[in-house]
């Protein structure tokens, strides 16, 4: 399905939700040549800004607020966007076609792009709501957190997720002493195969993290000063904690496209130009379900940056009458102490992983193989390489598994052979 409209010079297209996705679809449609008004809302003081380093880098303390910012505000000057920080969205009539404002005032708009993202996902449970309890999703949940980050102190952190084990790898480094504690039978379960499991549990238990893996949490009781945590309670086991960082999840924010009774199932559900179940509203980002993701072929929603700026492409595409753009491999990243691993493709249904390299070392890569295809790689400093993983699953290469074990093979033969 391809979609596309005219929109005259005195049109108004609002974007719900100042994140990098909101604030890329922005800048795009102006430099795609829309003339009408763009307004750009955000319930956050901050202009757009990344979310990735805010488990890593930002929360070491190795890079400032300043370095977050997506772009800077002379972009959205030049692009002519009215950037309106500190505003929440109540609703959206869809009959007006208008937002009404929470506090009062509203906007009238002709095409609405909702980009909304998701929140951290809260652990419920007896004492939840203890001090000393965080997650991060934002800039101000890690300078919550940062003055904890004390060496000697205690922190459990629940989840051993990518956010879960980032942490670790920052607090570890400043000399706490972190426990994680994973419900799964091992670490990154829903992302990646045993092998890279037991390659990450190894590395954060060399640098001194307690990962405790099948365990479930039941809940938090209070220290004897009543504001810090007392004890975290995992299967009947009590462990003391000086502070908890909860990293479990994301819930995509679609309660303003249910309450206008937008098509929701897991996230905003979109069609292949992210047009959502009304003509004049988009969706993009962590909030968004595709209803057929344009290479994956299924309904999926994904939490990725790489896939909400491709969709912030496709939407300013669409509006302004453009050819809509490709759709790659979804492809994520997480940074531990002095590892990257980088990951294309999704490995669920895998039948064979093939590792290149060795898990015995801080350099290799695994590919999962699907049918003889290769379906997606992950791959652990070994960033050359990923390039070229990148081509194998986005062009759905098939290639024989010894080859792809083989390091005498360069990756470049492997492609041209596959090829063709």
């Amino acid at each position: 399905m391809s979609f596309s409209t005219e929109l005259s010079g005195a049109s108004t297209i609002a974007i719900v939700g100042a994140g990098q996705a909101g604030g890329e679809v922005a800048t795009l449609l102006r430099q795609n040549r829309f003339e009408g008004a763009i307004v750009l809302l955000g319930e956050e003081p901050h202009l757009p800004y990344l979310r990735p380093p805010l488990s890593k880098t930002y929360l070491a303390g190795e890079i400032g607020a300043d370095a977050l910012i997506y772009k800077a505000a002379v972009a959205y000057e030049k692009a002519n966007v009215d950037v309106r920080l500190g505003v929440r969205v109540e609703e959206i009539d869809r009959n007006a076609t208008r937002l009404v404002f929470e506090g009062g005032g509203s906007l009238n708009y002709d095409k609405l792009v909702i980009a909304t993202g998701g929140r951290a996902r809260e652990l419920s449970v007896p004492g939840a709501d203890l001090g000393n309890i965080f997650s991060i999703r934002k800039i101000s949940d890690v300078e919550a957190l940062r003055p904890h980050l004390e060496a000697g102190r205690r922190l459990v952190i629940v989840g051993g997720g990518y956010v879960g084990l980032e942490v670790a790898a920052v607090a570890i480094k400043r000399g706490l002493d972190v426990t994680v504690l994973e419900g799964a039978p091992r670490v990154l379960a829903r992302v990646t195969a045993p092998e890279l499991s037991k390659f990450y549990e190894r590395v954060h238990r060399e640098a001194g993290v307690d990962i405790r893996t099948g365990v479930s949490v039941t809940g938090f009781t209070a220290g004897p000063d009543g504001v810090s945590v007392g004890a975290v309670q995992s299967g009947g086991e009590s462990i003391a904690a000086d502070f908890v960082v909860i990293g479990i999840g994301l819930v995509p924010n679609t309660e303003l496209a249910e309450r206008a009774g937008l098509l929701v199932d897991g996230g905003i559900v979109v069609d292949d130009v992210c047009l959502a179940s009304d003509p004049d509203i988009y969706a993009i980002g962590d909030c968004t379900t595709h209803a057929s993701h344009g290479f994956l072929r299924r309904k999926i929603r994904l939490e990725s940056v790489p896939n909400a700026l491709e969709q912030a492409r496709i939407v300013a595409a669409a509006i302004t009458g453009r050819p809509s753009p490709a759709v790659a491999a979804p492809w994520f990243w997480s940074d531990q102490y002095d590892l990257k691993l980088q990951m294309v493709g999704l490995s669920d249904g895998y039948e064979q992983v093939v590792i290149r390299g060795s898990t015995d070392s801080s350099s290799f890569i695994a590919f999962y193989l699907k049918e003889g295809l290769v379906i997606a790689a992950d791959a652990v400093n070994r960033l050359s390489e990923f390039m070229a993983a990148k081509r194998l699953v986005g062009e759905r290469m098939a290639v024989p598994a010894d080859q792809l074990a083989d390091e005498a093979v360069p990756m470049k033969a492997l492609i041209a052979a596959a090829a063709g």
